[in-house]
């Protein structure tokens, strides 16, 4: 039975599940009815920061044009245009026994393309979540519903996956975060140019 977090709810990952390594994060939402028309391309990113909070390397950041970390430890599984259908609509898979050793944190984030041209942003959302599944035995560990907080903002941060006393834990955040990808990239030290 999967755990259902409230926002700012941390829980172990693998505390209760002794061997577990390899994670799907799958992340999905649904278009509001009354939304723009425009399309909506949301993409999900995945940030692999050190303990100061700031990647260690441009290739730490995981997206639509680079898919895989060069470890191998974090892989997202390829950009949905549309969102459609019912479902994860995008996913990210976390192999933990490959995490590099000054990586003790993996943020795991959603941002809307193009949101400024096309005048969208995450209050014309809903349904988003992100949820935890045990990659091995297709098994989902714990759910997180964002809820509809937000209005403005073009970015949110759904999560992070992070190191604690030597277990994986989960941090539910679900904050919305103004100026898209690029305001994303410049608090976790990406040069977004």
């Amino acid at each position: 039975m999967p755990i259902n977090l409230q926002k700012g709810q941390k829980v172990s990952i693998t505390k209760d599940n002794p061997g577990l390594n390899r994670l799907v994060a799958g992340l999905g939402w649904d278009i509001n009815q009354y939304a723009t028309g425009g399309a909506f391309d949301l993409d999900a990113e995945a940030f692999l920061l050190g303990e100061n909070g700031k990647v260690t390397k441009q290739e730490d950041f995981i997206f639509f044009g680079n898919l895989k970390h060069v470890s191998g430890a974090v892989e997202h599984m390829g950009d949905n245009l549309t969102g459609e259908g019912d479902g994860d609509d995008e996913q990210i898979k976390i192999d933990l026994s490959r995490i590099p050793a000054g990586i003790s944190k993996i943020v795991i984030t959603v941002t809307i393309y193009e949101a400024e041209s096309r005048r969208q942003n995450f209050g014309q959302i809903s349904n988003a979540f992100i949820r935890i599944v045990d990659e091995d035995k297709g098994e989902e560990l714990l759910r997180y519903d964002l809820g509809e907080d937000f209005s403005i903002e073009t970015g949110a941060i759904f999560g992070e996956i992070y190191k604690h006393n030597g277990e994986w834990k989960f941090n539910a955040i679900g904050s919305g975060y103004q100026g898209g990808l690029a305001a994303l990239c410049a608090s976790y030290g990406i040069d977004a140019e």
